[in-house]
């Protein structure tokens, strides 16, 4: 079996040396030469390192969430390009449909990773009765239940059925249900942080750069708005502070995974043009400040990855003030409420770098009122824009039930490491 390292050892602390030999298609994530996690997760010291662990497992190297969830959905929907077809496993999402193998390395080490995810975090959250602070419990659940909430979702976005829980021979929910199950685990971190704040210990115990209470409502107003509770998403929408930043920090010695991999090598891929593969009809105005934020032009290739991937320390939003305008744009219109739904979306069109904390901004005209079909549109265009190489465009063409031939696959083939385990693993989805 295949077997997925971390580079962050010496952060995470002794369980995930532990965890290093993990097996995806049996989630059986120990080492027997290794202390238990009884062991590790039986201290505040240990628990708390396993909690960092979980943002260095999802956001570090080729092999982590980050980087194997923007490069699936940009390949497949046509954001970016392969530059050197010599990278086999991103040439073949870079073709699509039967190309993608069940034994790709990225669909491979986004699935393991994401159940590793989710395994590490019910630990932490089985355990948390060793913590005798509340308030560094409660900072610990509402953490953990970020990245097991996003693992769930992460995995809802690419395939059509993702596993019920953890553990051998488990059975599968569909997506939908995925994304309910993230909604569940987030009003539950909510719940919790509402009955006891989050101890100041416990927030200088954590990799610095994430908002947790925005966060959470940023998350359940995209997974709700996935699952088409739309009610639901512009209340979670609508607590959201937008001038509040939500990064994954990175550093020089611990770097941005796309630039690391892509922007500065020039080697793996790049960006599609400065259409950001949209469809005519579809494309950026000429005057969109956004299509420079997100490329820039070289000679060769003429249009290269730019935005939040530039440098090797630059961080990653979680998600962008943009995004949640948009969800309220998208729940109105669902709605037909097309008065408030297009003010949200001209809060986006009409939004300049200056006034965006993450310097996003179109700066274009309004948009006047005309149709609930042209507001989706829009909403989907600007999505598009907005949330370039977000890792979330694959989701969105088919939730606007987008022609497949802007894409090159709507879902991915299921690994091996599960088929192999596991019998009621899902038949592939065709396409």
């Amino acid at each position: 079996m295949k077997k997925y390292f971390n580079k962050f050892i010496k952060e995470v602390g002794i369980y995930s040396i532990a965890l290093l030999g993990f097996i995806s298609c049996n989630k059986n994530y120990t080492n027997p030469a290794a202390a238990s996690s009884s062991q590790v997760l039986s201290s505040v010291t240990g628990i708390t390192g396993v909690a960092s662990g979980l943002q260095n497992w999802y956001t570090t190297n080729r092999g982590g969430l980050v980087y194997n969830m923007i490069t699936s959905s940009g390949l497949l929907t046509n954001e970016i390009y392969v530059v050197n077809s010599g990278n086999t496993d991103e040439a073949q999402l870079g073709t699509g449909a039967g190309a993608v193998q069940n034994t790709n390395n990225i669909v491979t080490g986004m699935w393991t990773v994401a159940n590793k995810v989710v395994y590490d975090a019910d630990n932490i959250i089985n355990n948390i009765s060793i913590v005798p602070d509340k308030g560094y419990a409660s900072g610990l659940i509402a953490y953990t239940s970020i990245f097991k909430a996003m693992a769930i979702g992460d995995m809802a976005m690419f395939w059509d059925h993702v596993p019920d829980t953890v553990g051998l021979n488990v059975n599968f929910v569909t997506s939908t249900a995925g994304y309910n199950k993230a909604i569940a685990i987030i009003n539950n971190a909510l719940s919790v942080i509402a009955a006891t704040p989050i101890s100041s210990a416990f927030l200088s115990s954590i990799p610095a750069g994430i908002d947790i209470p925005n966060t959470l409502y940023a998350l359940k107003a995209r997974y709700s708005l996935f699952a088409g509770n739309y009610a639901d998403a512009l209340s979670a929408a609508n607590a959201v502070n937008l001038t509040a930043k939500s990064v994954f920090n990175y550093s020089s010695t611990y770097s941005n995974p796309i630039y690391a991999t892509a922007t500065s090598t020039n080697n793996v891929f790049q960006s599609t043009d400065s259409t950001l593969g949209l469809p005519v009809g579809l494309q950026p105005n000429l005057a969109d400040k956004r299509v420079a934020f997100y490329t820039t032009i070289s000679s060769n290739p003429r249009f290269r990855i730019n935005g939040f991937f530039s440098g090797v320390t630059q961080a990653i939003p979680i998600y962008l003030p943009g995004e949640i305008m948009l969800i309220k744009a998208e729940c109105y219109a669902q709605q037909n409420d097309l008065v408030n739904g297009y003010a949200q979306l001209n809060n986006v069109l009409t939004k300049t770098a200056a006034a965006d904390p993450f310097g996003v901004g179109a700066g274009l005209t309004a948009a006047s009122v005309i149709s609930q079909t042209d507001l989706l549109n829009q909403i989907y265009q600007n999505r598009c824009i907005e949330l370039y190489m977000s890792g979330l465009k694959l989701a969105d063409e088919k939730r606007f039930n987008r022609a497949t031939t802007e894409r090159k696959r709507s879902f991915l083939p299921y690994p091996f490491v599960e088929r192999n385990a596991n019998s009621n693993t899902p038949s592939d989805p065709a396409f």
